[in-house]
């Protein structure tokens, strides 16, 4: 039902768009520590009774929970968005996941509390999951409903920026401490101080977030979805399986990326974690820097072409890529990883304005959340784990690049059956 008084007067683009990317920033550095962690330290220090290989499958097992609980997440935080606006689900979503992470640098390893460490591992990795699950479609809902039509893939491109600030965030912290501190040390204590840091992130982005005016789609409703899930499956339920088809090679190669490959270069190929750190970090910064320019493609072409061209290129790159991981030369392996995030940079830059603009406002919080998270359960929750046991042998791990590949086909299929949802140029005056 639309509010009887005047809305408050909705913040400028620029200033929405800063809050949105800080937001997903801290969101999303607290679920890629853990990541990092995952691939450094957890599997000696939560897992001592297996072997190397053993406690790095377990540790990316916990690792794979937050991606099981994020679609749970969209569920929950969707309704609330599709029920009572997007602003209450960026500040739920970002008190939860900050809660969780804090608390992960505070559980007592297995030499102190036995079996019970890796089971509050798995739970407040699952909340972590579960916040996480809720903060995309918050975050991109307010700033995409507030853009105008003609340069929405643009503003909504910024949130989509905040995964990168988030992965440089936590990975600097933790590049930092592996130049500061022995190994014994990073493994006694080191390891927690980036989770810590969470708490101080969360803060902020709180404080920056109860000042976003809510969106203007959501104030204009005459009727708000009573059960948005049931209204979704009902409707929707083939849009959310080929969405989330086609979004499932962006996790699987981000992850491969930024969390299998970490794991298999150190554990491996022998080299140090500092090197491999900054060979993703430096194609990370690259990555993140493109995103507005390849939104604006996006805005000029259409969402669809761009996300048929990524997921191809990702198809024809997952070979070369782990080929040049494989040589344990920075600058091979750094033009590896370029070339698979250029890839994924082409399909994500849109995404954000893709998949609202397939859902009618009324469920697009749950719809376009559900899809975009149920992804990330069919790319990134196994890929680190599958890729792992996939290179456990001798030699180049051929087994990664033809799993790697098997998804992006499987997601190119998927984006050739979703429609363009691009406002036509004719209907829609550009603007400078």
């Amino acid at each position: 039902m639309r509010t009887a008084s005047s809305p408050p007067a909705p913040p400028s683009l620029p200033r929405l768009a800063a809050a949105s990317l800080v937001g997903t920033a801290i969101e999303f550095y607290d679920f890629f520590v853990y990541g990092t962690a995952a691939a450094l330290v957890l599997g000696p220090l939560f897992f001592p009774s297996f072997s190397p290989l053993a406690g790095t499958l377990a540790a990316f097992a916990t690792f794979g929970v937050g991606f099981v609980a994020r679609p749970l997440g969209s569920m929950l935080f969707g309704h609330i968005g599709d029920r009572r606006g997007r602003r209450p689900v960026l500040i739920g979503s970002l008190l939860l996941t900050g809660v969780a992470t804090v608390a992960v640098g505070c559980v007592p390893t297995y030499g102190t509390i036995g079996t019970a460490a890796p089971v509050l591992l798995l739970v407040l990795r699952f909340l972590q999951g579960l916040g996480l699950g809720g903060e995309w479609g918050g975050a991109v809902l307010l700033t995409a409903e507030h853009a105008p039509p003609e340069r929405r893939a643009l503003w909504s491109s910024f949130p989509q920026i905040g995964p990168s600030l988030g992965f440089l965030l936590a990975n600097g912290i933790m590049l930092a401490l592996s130049l500061t501190l022995t190994d014994a040390e990073f493994a006694a204590w080191g390891w927690r101080v980036p989770f810590w840091v969470a708490g101080v992130l969360a803060v902020a982005g709180l404080a920056l977030r109860t000042s976003l005016a809510e969106s203007p789609d959501f104030l204009e409703l005459d009727e708000h979805a009573r059960v948005p899930l049931a209204e979704v499956v009902r409707g929707h339920w083939r849009l959310v399986l080929l969405t989330a088809g086609a979004l499932a090679v962006g996790y699987a190669v981000f992850y491969a990326v930024t969390t299998w490959s970490l794991a298999y270069g150190v554990e491996q190929l022998g080299v140090s974690r500092t090197v491999m750190l900054t060979c993703i970090m430096a194609a990370v910064v690259v990555k993140g820097s493109l995103t507005p320019v390849v939104a604006l493609l996006g805005d000029r072409f259409g969402r669809r072409p761009l996300c048929l061209a990524g997921s191809a290129a990702a198809a024809l790159w997952m070979f070369p890529m782990v080929a040049l991981l494989a040589t344990g030369q920075p600058l091979l392996m750094f033009c590896g990883f370029l070339g698979a995030l250029l890839a994924f940079i082409t399909m994500f830059a849109v995404i954000a304005a893709y998949l609202p603009e397939l859902y009618a406002p009324r469920v697009r919080c749950t719809g376009a959340a559900v899809g975009y998270n149920l992804g990330g359960v069919l790319g990134g929750a196994l890929t680190p784990i599958v890729a792992t046991a996939a290179a456990s042998g001798e030699g180049t791990p051929w087994g990664v690049a033809a799993y790697l590949t098997g998804i992006a086909l499987l997601s190119l299929g998927c984006f050739a059956l979703l429609p363009e949802t691009r406002p036509a140029p004719e209907t829609v005056p550009v603007t400078a």
